[in-house]
């Protein structure tokens, strides 16, 4: 059962590690491990299997029924340490015990809460078999022989908790792991005469068998997890310490916020626009806003799939949003021009994206709602109708900016997915597996890879 319950957390584990530390941890390990020609050699070979299980994972998820995961190697049939156990009326011991069916499983549900460094799924199987030899030992007789269990509508269910330790590292701080069935069959032969015995045992209470195989199983799902965790914390931030002060979700955030400085978003600068109806014509030119890197998490973001649809929910706001710019004003042949700055307080955005695995699909907006706060402007240039025009825009929007976010949110809705309607999201994952393997540690996104 512990590949069950191992599969279930290390996709979403690797998200939240990467989303903490991405590039530059990916680059310290690569170029770590680069210092042999036979480990650039490795490397080189590891790329290339990622871009092809990529594409077989891409294959395998627009199946109707997809089952197991490809490139996973799941050990089927597995074995199950000696079970013991105490039956009141003699004593129960399964021997070379062996599961069958595990390979088999769907993936039922995978949520990860960034905040909380919470992974939580559960795996779900039709059937799984046990298959093994027993010995049932009373005071009055002894017996041995063959078994079988048949568990049906099997759930594993899974959940970690991370955390960062004093010393930055983060590790595992606890599991929850449980394992359910809808029903059980059995057919333990050679019974003799404790057969009547151990039946009336069993039918009173039926998940006995199974209750004595379970701790085992949890037991190793526990030890394995942990490992994997491990293992995939160490790939992805190395020695890399995390600050305990706040959450890695809000550092990962901070360093977002200094990307977009980096790129050059912040200040940013907006393209001139030009409005001509008959004889009036606008021009604004040469705007700048700033304040577009000041973002930061409002309320929790939270990733996770179920009935093969990955959903992401975000809430994000901004501090104060300023900006400035040139307008022209035209009407035939007389002009105005002059200046303009503008304040918003605050804008803050609730988003939710959907993803189904089958990648021939098209992202969805499920959600999406925005709220402004107070907006000031000051105009220069237009002598009294400055006073005017400061008057319109700062106490009508303000006054009505609730009903004029509603009226915009659809629009915006619908703009952005046709945009997310025109990217083909099996090909963009195909081209960044294909640069991931000419760049390697030089990968970067580029955004020209969504095609629009």
């Amino acid at each position: 059962m512990k590949p069950l319950i191992t599969i279930l957390l290390v996709g979403m584990l690797t998200s939240s590690c990467y989303f903490a530390h991405a590039q530059d941890a990916v680059d310290a390990a690569v170029e770590q491990e680069a210092g042999d020609p036979n480990d650039a050699d490795n490397i080189e070979a590891s790329k290339v299997r990622i871009a092809a299980q990529v594409e077989a994972m891409l294959e395998h998820f627009q199946q109707e029924d997809p089952t197991g995961l490809p490139g996973v190697p799941i050990p089927d049939p597995m074995e199950v340490p000696d079970v013991k156990k105490s039956l009141g009326m003699g004593t129960l011991v399964m021997k070379e015990v062996k599961a069958h069916g595990l390979s088999k499983f769907r993936i039922d549900k995978l949520n990860l809460d960034l905040k909380e460094l919470r992974i939580n799924g559960g795996l779900q199987l039709d059937e799984m078999l046990c298959k093994g030899n027993y010995e049932l030992a009373s005071f009055f007789s002894k017996t041995k022989g063959p078994f079988t269990v048949l568990l049906r509508n099997v759930y594993a269910e899974a959940t970690a908790f991370l955390a960062v330790e004093r010393d930055g590292h983060l590790n595992t701080d606890r599991v929850k792991i449980d394992i359910t069935f809808a029903n059980m069959a059995m057919d333990f032969q050679n019974l003799g005469f404790l057969g009547s015995v151990f039946q009336s045992v069993v039918n009173s209470a039926p998940n006995l068998v199974f209750d004595a195989m379970k701790p085992f199983m949890l037991q190793e799902a526990e030890k394995k997890m942990r490992l994997e965790i491990a293992n995939m914390i160490q790939t992805s931030l190395g020695d890399r310490k995390l600050p305990n002060s706040i959450t890695p979700l809000d550092s990962a955030i901070a360093m977002g916020r200094k990307i977009v400085r980096q790129k050059g978003y912040d200040p940013y600068h907006l393209p001139d626009m030009n409005r001509t109806m008959g004889v009036f014509s606008v021009q604004l030119a040469h705007t700048w806003i700033n304040g577009v890197s000041s973002f930061y998490r409002v309320g929790n973001i939270t990733a996770g799939m179920a009935n093969k649809t990955v959903s992401v929910l975000l809430q994000l706001g901004t501090q104060q949003i300023t900006g400035a710019g040139q307008w022209e004003v035209g009407l035939g042949m007389m002009t105005r021009v002059g200046q303009v700055q503008f304040t918003v307080q605050q804008i803050r955005a609730t988003i939710g994206l959907s993803q189904s695995m089958d990648t021939r699909k098209r992202a969805q907006v499920t959600d999406l709602q925005f709220d402004m706060g107070n907006i000031q402007v000051r105009c220069d240039g237009a002598g009294t109708l400055d006073y005017i025009m400061e008057f319109l825009v700062n106490v009508i929007p303000n006054l009505l900016r609730y009903q004029i976010m509603d009226a915009i949110e659809n629009p915006i809705k619908q703009r952005v997915q046709e945009k997310f309607n025109a990217i083909d999201v099996e090909q963009v994952i195909k081209l960044m597996a294909e640069k991931y393997e000419k760049e390697g540690s030089d990968f970067t996104f580029d955004p020209k890879l969504l095609g629009i």
